[in-house]
């Protein structure tokens, strides 16, 4: 069983064309000086996928909105893609009046949004961190049979008649399969709680239209897209197990970066935020700590 305490304000603002949600979790105790974290959720998830990280990370303010059509945040105007994403983090920033000495955090689809967010606008943040980075192109490699299917999954369900489509989509068997191949834990209370998670926030898109268009882009863009831009330290938290990432092409990412450090951790997958969130988050502390001497 995995008890989550740490409290959040929980703030709404009109933002980008609708309603957004940011939970905003001050830092507890003492500890007033650190730089706040911001932090960004990957596909198809919420604020709940970061929380274990949060709770880690008592020293920090830390942010994490439902990025738009997911979760409590409602849908985007125009298209769900990377920069509409980037676009929202940078305009988050400016209405949350964090200075330039946030770090910002992405897991996954999230690391994508991060990457691109930090390159469009140099001087914006202290650091960066990406775990598990989207390292290489969905459509190469080993896994390229894999997401040629989920393509079509989330193409069927956006074509076929709204109830067929929101069935396909949200069916709790297809959930459970994705997240026993993610999970490699062997613990099997953890396990069990993975999927609890998966089950319980995996489909809280807003429509067929906006899952489609946000799965399109965590399939056409990498972090490798922004990485020669991003001129501020990075921290990039690879798993020796993950499906969507090999060690190999999270050192190939490292090297296209100015300024990066590359941790890997073992016996982990695409579920750094679920299986290590406590080695996550030390990672996290020591690499701010060393910005901020």
């Amino acid at each position: 069983m995995v008890v989550l305490n740490r409290a959040a304000a929980v703030r709404s603002l009109h933002l980008n064309g609708g309603l957004r949600r940011f939970w905003d979790f001050p830092p507890e105790g003492a500890a007033q000086d650190a730089p706040a974290i911001f932090m960004v959720h990957g596909f198809r998830g919420d604020h709940h996928g970061l929380l274990r990280i949060i709770e880690a990370l008592p020293a920090h303010r830390v942010l994490v909105p439902d990025l738009p059509g997911f979760g409590q945040s409602e849908p985007l105007d125009g298209t769900h893609d990377v920069a509409a994403y980037a676009a929202f983090v940078r305009s988050s920033m400016d209405r949350l009046a964090l200075g330039p000495q946030t770090v910002l955090v992405g897991h996954s689809f999230g690391s994508i949004i991060a990457a691109r967010a930090a390159a469009d606008a140099p001087g914006a943040f202290n650091a960066l961190v990406l775990i598990n980075p989207i390292s290489a192109p969905a459509l190469e490699g080993p896994s390229r049979i894999a997401t040629r299917l989920a393509e079509l999954y989330y193409r069927l369900g956006a074509a076929l008649p709204e109830r067929a489509g929101q069935a396909v989509l949200r069916n709790r068997m297809i959930v459970r399969a994705t997240s026993e191949l993610m999970a490699k834990t062997r613990d099997r209370p953890l396990r069990r709680w993975i999927h609890a998670q998966h089950r319980a926030y995996f489909s809280a898109f807003a429509s067929r239209e906006v899952v489609l268009q946000a799965f399109t882009a965590s399939i056409s863009a990498t972090v490798r897209d922004s990485a020669a831009l991003l001129h501020l330290p990075v921290l990039l938290i690879a798993a020796e197990k993950d499906d969507l990432g090999s060690v190999q092409t999270q050192q190939e990412l490292a090297a296209l970066m100015p300024d990066s450090t590359l941790v890997v951790l073992p016996e982990v997958g695409h579920l750094v935020h679920y299986e290590a969130p406590d080695a996550a988050a030390g990672h996290i502390s020591d690499f701010v700590e060393s910005r901020t001497r």
